[in-house]
C-alpha cells in the first residue's frame, strides 16, 4: 500500500484519500522526494527498489527532484476536505506537493473559460 501510494502522488502530485492514510503516509512521501534531489547512481537505485516503478522514478528524479531542490523539506500539505466517505464514513483529505502544477494547470482552464 505504501509503495502504490508513493507512486500515486508522485505521478499525479495529487491524491485524495483518507485523513489517518495522508497523515500516516505523508513522512514516506517526503523522504522519497528528498532521495530524488541530487541524482546520483546510489539514489537512483535505491529509489527503484523502494517504489519498483521505472516511470514514476525518473518523474521523481527529472521533475521533482529539480523543483524542490532549494527547498528544506516540507514538500507535501495534508488538506481536509468537508464530508465523509459514502462507503465507511471515514473523513477524507487531500496529499497534494506544495508547487503542483495540477493546480496550475486548472486555474489556468478555469481562468480561459471566464474570458
Amino acid at each position: 500500500m505504501r509503495r502504490n501510494f508513493i507512486c500515486s502522488v508522485i505521478k499525479h502530485e495529487r491524491v485524495v484519500t483518507t485523513l489517518e492514510k495522508a497523515k500516516a503516509l505523508q513522512p514516506s512521501v517526503e523522504k522519497a522526494i528528498t532521495l530524488g534531489k541530487e541524482k546520483s547512481l546510489h539514489r537512483y537505485r535505491r529509489a527503484i527498489s523502494q517504489l519498483q516503478d521505472k516511470s514514476a522514478v525518473a518523474k521523481l528524479f527529472d521533475e521533482l527532484g529539480p523543483r524542490y531542490a532549494n527547498r528544506p523539506g516540507g514538500y507535501t500539505r495534508v488538506v481536509r476536505l468537508s464530508g465523509y466517505r459514502v462507503g465507511d464514513g471515514g473523513s477524507k483529505a487531500i496529499l497534494e506537493l506544495v508547487d503542483n502544477q495540477v493546480l496550475a494547470a486548472e486555474l489556468a482552464k478555469a481562468g480561459a473559460g471566464e474570458e
